[in-house]
């Protein structure tokens, strides 16, 4: 039999077969989980192809079918040869999308826990194939109209006039709890890391699981996603690597970025013992630190040097002379002969939509 007849009969065989990671799930943790899907795949009313196809009415729809997708050959194949995408096969694949479809280009290492599955399969099944929800929406709770902050704050126009700077009574003023779950910013010093500690093999476990799928396994980037090891002595080059290795002054922007940003589409998702854990292994991946047992946490955290610390200098902008004699700046006929421009901009977005020659890269179908 041939590989392709074997494939063929292993998705019929998954077609016919119930799953037990596809037979129950919950369409509201499915949609947490799909955020880590949404830098590749959208859904919704508004939903278009991105990297990958757009994803309405996947559940039961034909393999390699989405207009206006260039797909793989191995994924157009298999909708040839009779793939549906029902929950089995969903699951089959999410499971293992290099092993199920061999050659396809899905970049996504795929989703160990079973019930993540049965989630994600669960909140794509809530979507017909025009993007409408086929959930009912949940009941609104009623609310005493007193109760709102609305109500609490707003004043009948007629009653309380703008004042001249302008007052909308909108909204209200955040609460001092609210103000520190957004007050997470950590300095070079030191001052705001959280209490905490990770190691470089505990990271390196967090990073295969969130971070490969965009940044590779040793931070070497996948299609145009950024590159995040290696670079050394690229700053003089025309396209220069700028990594943490490379080019980074501060270790408190690796944390603070990894905390606040990190995973795409997942953000705010990791303790802050898991931040450490990353940051450490991020270190490793730029020799930074060499030692897999190392532990960076608050108490070390500011005795870690980048290499590219030096080569930073103090931001001087308030001593030119503009700034000094506090006048307006210059801003036309300041030089004289007409303008010549002599640079461009390389690299608009480090965040891609597709491949360089236009065709997707994390196909799901």
């Amino acid at each position: 039999m041939s590989k392709f007849l074997e494939f063929v009969a292993a998705a019929a065989l998954a077609l016919a077969l119930p799953s037990a990671a596809s037979a129950a799930g919950d369409a509201a943790s499915g949609e947490q989980v799909f955020k880590r899907c949404t830098a590749c795949h959208a859904v919704g009313e508004d939903a278009k192809n991105k990297v990958g196809p757009q994803l309405n009415g996947v559940v039961g729809r034909a393999a390699g079918t989405v207009e206006g997708f260039k797909y793989s050959k191995a994924m157009a194949a298999a909708g040839a040869g009779g793939l549906v995408w029902s929950a089995a096969a969903l699951d089959a694949y999410l499971a293992d999308p290099k092993g199920y479809i061999k050659g396809n280009r899905m970049s996504f290492a795929g989703l160990r826990k079973e019930a993540e599955r049965a989630d994600v399969i669960a909140y794509l099944n809530a979507f017909s194939a025009d993007g409408s929800s086929t959930a009912a929406p949940p009941a609104a709770a009623a609310t005493p109209a007193a109760a709102t902050p609305q109500a609490a704050t707003a004043v009948p126009a007629e009653a309380a006039p703008l004042p001249e700077h302008g007052i909308f009574h909108l909204g209200r003023a955040a609460t001092p709890e609210e103000v520190a779950a957004w007050d997470i910013d950590v300095r070079p010093d030191g001052a705001g890391l959280p209490a905490g500690s990770g190691t470089v093999a505990e990271g390196e476990v967090i990073f295969t699981e969130a971070c490969a799928v965009c940044h590779g396994d040793f931070g070497e980037g996948r299609d145009r996603w950024p590159v995040l090891a290696g670079g050394y002595d690229t700053l003089n080059a025309e396209r220069p690597v700028k990594t943490i290795g490379s080019y980074w002054p501060y270790l408190s922007t690796v944390y603070d970025y990894v905390r606040r940003s990190m995973p795409f589409g997942d953000a705010r998702s990791l303790s802050d013992d898991e931040v450490y854990a990353v940051t450490a292994y991020l270190l490793y991946l730029n020799d930074v630190v060499t030692d897999e047992e190392f532990e960076l946490s608050q108490e070390n955290f500011t005795s870690i040097h980048l290499p590219n610390e030096a080569g930073f200098i103090e931001d001087d902008r308030a001593r030119e002379a503009h700034y000094a004699r506090k006048a307006e700046p210059c801003m036309t006929d300041c030089k004289p002969g007409p303008v010549k421009i002599t640079q461009r901009a390389r690299v608009l977005d480090v965040t891609p939509d597709s491949d360089d020659d236009g065709e997707g890269a994390g196909a799901v179908d």
